[in-house]
């Protein structure tokens, strides 16, 4: 108990130092504003660091050399501040006030060789003078992308302004609080609808609280801390986080990577900034959306990556062309974002979760071996000193729990096994296609198509090293898709293409899971019945229904690996298997050929971002896919995945007939069996029967038996609502436990349950004392 105590009380004074106090008096003297900018600039800045130690020392001497040459460069003119970089479209504005914000920073911040620097002043000056007088002020009428106008850029001007308050004088703070107040009105802050919710919302609450600040305007800050408040609580439709720990935005779209990152750094700040003010955020709701870091973002996180299901159009970003650092923005930039953003929202967050916090952000450090954390180029001091507090904080790393989680709202599910992680993204009438939109990711087409990603353990750089520009986008790993060729975009903007199908889903014990998605093709005749069986070592893969009336070959992309820059990776293959060393195997246990093609792709990132860089490399390809036809009906797969097994292992699999049964494989019905394990899986399409389960209605059902007890899970992914009944062909002692919306009918001469399902696709379970 001491030892705990004492831990406790360590971590509690490291947050507190992480994230300065409220000046003292400041309630008393009704005066706080002078203190919230200090805590703010703090927060931006960074704090408690020793600027002349490294990582920090060579990021302020860069940060300095950036600024000097914006400085030099700046040439003030009627439609832009740097040449090359008009104000139309309003990008440009957003992309000035970035370099203003570097060149105030190194004006502020110690060690940068141009610290107090007169000169590179009065250009940030200029700069700001230029933008206020020409295009952001109150009297301009915004045009093209509002984001630009409403997040953009006001969030750089209050950080600009918070640095330089004391230099820039009442009518400057004065011209700064009144662009805001134009481009974000009151009333975009009390409709919670249209752009201003999820994680826009809290962009908007992040502007508007800090103008509340330097405007010394209480009823900005009251608004923006009360505006808040329905982004705590759990959705049931449209943007938000939902009860099983998916997050949405822009309606149709899973997006718990770059907008979830964006909801909790915000959120994080906010909280940190308000704490012991009279304006500090009180809303008990905001409990459930503290709760959801550990079951909505944690699971999302591998080894300090994001998976790439949950990051939407942002996948097409990479290098891109006017990013004056050069950073590669991948799956492990994007998640790398997300950890510090735990680390940042973990000092408010109360004692026992921050320990937990920083367990799974020092594991996360400590396991991502990519691009590590603690010197990632893409952090500023002011998150590096948090990451490396929380690194040397008295805590122990934690490790990926092992086990599946399935995020219904978003047709999206993880799986952990001892020797891989696995991430699985489909689409329905919920979730869609894909998204583009702002020139980004108009090749997106069928990463909703039951694209499969994979990492066996230790190697998280299979979607990092140029996979989006190089890989073949008609062969992501894990889809089915009409080879029918399709237009950039084919309709995808802002997730508009969704398909008119129901059945997406499954079920999970937290250990196993079967998932199943109804799968129409986009633009396309296409239509497939497609499951996954997820077990410790293994994902047994089913197809059925396959139809397609496009004219073209249809393919099922077993796999498709990127090998890098000059893989040599041995291939091998037996009768019903193939093998690539450093990744894994397959097996075709009911037979089947399997095409298989190495070959070099070339790409750049401008081919699937109209801001990405033309810079062109070469990644090889190891793809393995079977083919189904031109115009197939009623064709189908059986195919699974040995994620890191040794080709000896693969063989032995495949030459072990007893270790998996396949109980059905058709449009109404697809189930396995894995009797080393006690496991029965089956996804029902419609009413109907298979391995002793009869079902009444469209359902997915788990069986996994340990003696003489076993637990029986299904849920209902059509989501209905409407009650079903299922039946397992064998007589059961006693229902020892039935949850909620379970009915017990009968138990003899075989057990038959009523299930309430509900509309959000849970699942339901009862466990049973077997005869």
């Amino acid at each position: 108990m001491t030892d705990r105590m004492g831990v406790s009380r360590r971590a509690l004074l490291l947050a507190a130092a992480l994230v300065p106090a409220l000046a003292p008096g400041a309630r008393a003297d009704g005066d706080p504003y002078d203190a919230l900018r200090r805590r703010w600039l703090a927060l931006a800045l960074g704090a408690g660091y020793d600027p002349g130690a490294e990582p920090y020392a060579s990021r302020l001497a860069r940060l300095g050399a950036l600024a000097r040459d914006f400085a030099a460069t700046m040439v003030p003119a009627t439609g832009s501040l740097w040449p090359g970089h008009p104000f139309d479209p309003p990008s440009g504005i957003t992309f000035s006030y970035g370099r203003l914000w570097t060149m105030a920073q190194a004006c502020v911040q110690p060690a940068t060789g141009a610290t107090g620097d007169p000169a590179l002043l009065a250009a940030v000056l200029r700069g700001l003078d230029h933008l206020s007088a020409t295009v952001y002020n109150p009297s301009t009428t915004r045009y093209g992308n509002w984001w630009e106008w409403q997040i953009g850029s006001p969030r750089l001007l209050m950080d600009i302004t918070a640095a330089l308050y004391e230099r820039l004088g009442a009518a400057r703070v004065s011209a700064a609080c009144a662009a805001v107040d134009h481009f974000i009105p009151d009333a975009l802050l009390t409709d919670y609808s249209g752009t201003s919710t999820g994680a826009n919302r809290v962009d908007l609450c992040r502007s508007v609280a800090l103008r509340g600040v330097l405007g010394r305007d209480a009823g900005r800050i009251s608004l923006a801390r009360d505006a808040l408040s329905p982004v705590f609580p759990y959705v049931t439709r449209g943007d938000g986080l939902y009860a099983d720990g998916s997050f949405v935005q822009h309606t149709w779209v899973a997006y718990s990577g770059t907008y979830g990152q964006v909801l909790l750094d915000g959120l994080g700040r906010l909280f940190a900034l308000l704490a012991g003010s009279p304006w500090e955020i009180t809303d008990p709701a905001r409990h459930g959306l503290l709760d959801a870091v550990e079951h909505a973002w944690a699971p999302l996180i591998h080894d300090g990556l994001v998976m790439d299901c949950v990051n939407g159009r942002a996948i097409s970003r990479g290098y891109l062309r006017d990013d004056d650092r050069h950073l590669m923005r991948s799956d492990h930039f994007h998640g790398q974002a997300l950890v510090a953003a735990i680390a940042l929202l973990a000092a408010g967050a109360g004692e026992e979760r921050r320990e937990r916090w920083y367990g799974l952000v020092k594991g996360w450090a400590e396991r991502d071996t990519v691009t590590p954390v603690l010197t990632a180029d893409q952090f500023d001091v002011a998150d590096l000193a948090r990451l490396h507090a929380v690194a040397d904080a008295p805590v122990p790393s934690a490790a990926e729990p092992l086990g599946h989680r399935l995020f219904a709202a978003m047709d999206r599910a993880v799986h952990r096994g001892p020797r891989f992680t696995a991430a699985l993204a489909m689409a329905g009438d919920r979730i869609a296609h894909y998204e583009c939109g702002n020139g980004e990711n108009p090749r997106g087409w069928h990463t909703g198509s039951g694209m499969l990603y994979w990492w066996p353990a230790g190697r998280g750089d299979q979607y990092t090293d140029w996979f989006w520009p190089t890989v073949d986008w008609y062969r992501l790993p894990g889809t089915t898709v009409s080879t029918k060729r399709l237009a950039d975009r084919a309709g995808g903007e802002w997730g508009a293409p969704r398909p008119d199908v129901r059945w997406v889903g499954g079920t999970t014990d937290g250990r196993y899971a079967a998932v199943g998605q109804h799968l129409k093709g986009l633009d396309s005749t296409l239509q497939a019945r497609k499951s996954w069986f997820f077990l410790d070592d293994a994902v047994v893969c089913l197809g059925a229904g396959i139809g397609c009336a496009d004219g073209v070959p249809v393919e099922t992309v077993v796999d498709n690996r990127n090998l890098g820059e000059n893989g040599t990776q041995s291939f091998a293959r037996g009768r019903n298997w193939a093998h690539l060393a450093e990744h894994g195997g397959w097996i075709l246990p009911c037979g089947g050929e399997l095409r298989t093609l190495r070959e070099d792709r070339t790409g750049a990132w401008s081919d699937i971002n109209t801001a990405g860089t033309d810079e062109r490399r070469t990644r090889r390809w190891q793809t393995l896919w079977l083919d189904h036809g031109t115009d197939p009906d009623d064709a189908a797969y059986v195919y699974v995945l040995l994620p890191g097994a040794s080709r000896a292992e693969t063989a032995a699999r495949a030459a072990d007939r007893d270790w998996l049964s396949v109980l059905g494989n058709d449009p109404a019905r697809q189930a396995v069996a894995v009797p080393r394990i006690g496991l029965v899986a089956a996804n029902f399409w419609r009413a109907g029967t298979v391995g002793g389960l009869t079902v009444s209605a469209g359902a997915s059902v788990l069986i996994v038996r340990r003696g003489r007890t076993a637990t029986l899970r299904m849920s209902e992914p059509p989501r209905t609502g409407v009650p079903l009944e299922i039946v397992w062909d064998r007589p059961v002692r006693a229902v020892t436990r039935a949850g909620e919306g379970v009915e017990v009918l009968s138990t003899e001469p075989r057990l038959r349950l009523r299930v309430t399902p509900g509309m959000a696709s849970a699942t339901h379970e009862c466990e049973l004392a077997l005869r």
